[in-house]
């Protein structure tokens, strides 16, 4: 990263206010958060997240806003050689160019999404005003520890020296000892969610999160979030926390999260159709989608029937992962992901009958599934996309879902 920076002019000097993020799920949603609450204030802000959902640009952002292609050729052109001579991997790459984009567009505060894990993360070269860590879980163990004390260490290893730390890991659980240490060893200042908020779930609706907030017990107050499933509250909450941290106000927080859609924000629970409505959804562990089917049965009743299109990776746990989903849905059908990583269709439909599911089917691509339930949907049902980045991605390329609708 040193020699693609060096290249740049060290862009990760000029960031402005960082807030650096890293965890197991809930990354992104505190991300978009916490750019659309910064963006609402008045700052100009940088927003890095991964993966991409249709196109490239989405990763980097300003102000909602991905950066242009010509742009992206520009700083492509400037790292070609720095890129040869290292061997720098895509994501380092794209990071230096990230932080280049920022720099140069001369942003008040940056967003930054690690990309996986943290100590060795790409990510990890910026000096954070704040950290946020929303979870740690078991994920991607072959790289960062067989175990949620190694793998929150990992994480952790993006606390700074003066850095303001913000995390929902619950302080009884293994994980919280790691983080605590982290911030110890940095002489940061820690914030744990439960220990300093009170949040109360008001509402929930499909698109539309009511939430009551109250701060190291001073009044509640009333926000609203453009997100489904009250298991998002814990990540508002941060954002919040943080938010307030930097002295951005009440008004401008509500302003931010009721705007998340503008942040570029997609994909967890998206609505993109009605009549019959179609939800993408991005997760891809069993713990992300233990919080999905959560979401799922708040809103269950705004829908008749419950059909699923489901696709994996072969590296994750789809074992985990359809017993989690699999019980909720009226009827499956399995697909296999564009990319040579996918489960094998055949295979996912047998996981998902080993999980109890009664009407189960595959198909090869997931053209062809919505084709079939096309046929058997009426408006008043709900057909959930889910599994994979690159499953939804590839839903909400298509033509016929060419307008977004409601996160």
């Amino acid at each position: 990263m040193e020699a693609l920076l060096g290249a740049l002019g060290h862009p990760e000097r000029k960031l402005g206010t960082i807030v650096h993020i890293a965890g197991t799920n809930g990354k992104g949603t505190v991300a978009s958060c916490v750019a659309s609450i910064f963006k609402a204030s008045g700052r100009k802000t940088g927003l890095f997240t991964s993966p991409h959902l249709v196109d490239f640009t989405e990763r980097i952002r300003i102000d909602g806003q991905p950066i242009g292609r010509q742009r992206v050729a520009e700083y492509c052109t400037k790292l070609q050689a720095a890129v040869l001579e290292t061997g720098a991997t895509f994501f380092e790459a794209t990071t230096a160019m990230a932080f280049a984009f920022f720099s140069d567009e001369g942003v008040d505060a940056s967003v930054i999404e690690t990309g996986m894990g943290g100590r060795l993360d790409a990510t990890n070269v910026v000096q954070s005003d704040v950290v946020i860590i929303p979870s740690i879980g078991m994920d991607h163990t072959e790289w960062l520890g067989e175990s949620i004390p190694e793998i929150a260490a990992e994480k952790a290893a993006i606390i700074k020296p003066g850095s303001r730390v913000f995390t929902a890991v619950p302080e009884s659980g293994e994980a919280f000892e790691a983080i605590e240490q982290a911030a110890r060893k940095a002489g940061a200042e820690l914030h744990q969610f439960e220990r300093e908020a009170a949040c109360t779930v008001e509402e929930v609706r499909p698109g539309a999160l009511e939430l009551r907030i109250a701060l190291d017990g001073s009044e509640p107050r009333q926000i609203q979030a453009s997100l489904t499933g009250s298991f998002h509250a814990p990540n508002v909450c941060l954002a919040v926390m943080a938010a307030r941290s930097e002295g951005i106000s009440w008004e401008e927080i509500g302003d931010g999260l009721a705007q998340l859609g503008a942040s570029g924000y997609r994909a967890r629970l998206e609505r993109i159709a009605d009549r019959p409505a179609v939800m993408l959804d991005v997760s891809h562990n069993p713990e992300g989608m233990r919080k999905t089917v959560q979401a799922l049965l708040e809103i269950r009743d705004h829908f008749r029937f419950l059909y699923l299109i489901i696709g994996v990776a072969a590296d994750k746990d789809a074992v985990g992962i359809v017993r989690q989903i699999a019980p909720v849905a009226d009827e499956i059908v399995a697909v296999e992901l564009p990319t040579e990583r996918s489960l094998p269709a055949a295979e996912l439909e047998r996981l998902c009958a080993e999980a109890g599911a009664q009407h189960i089917s595959s198909r090869r691509t997931v053209a062809e599934a919505l084709a079939f339930l096309d046929e058997r949907v009426e408006p008043e049902d709900m057909i959930l996309v889910t599994g994979s980045f690159y499953l939804a991605g590839e839903v909400a390329a298509m033509e016929r879902f060419g307008s977004t609708g409601e996160a």
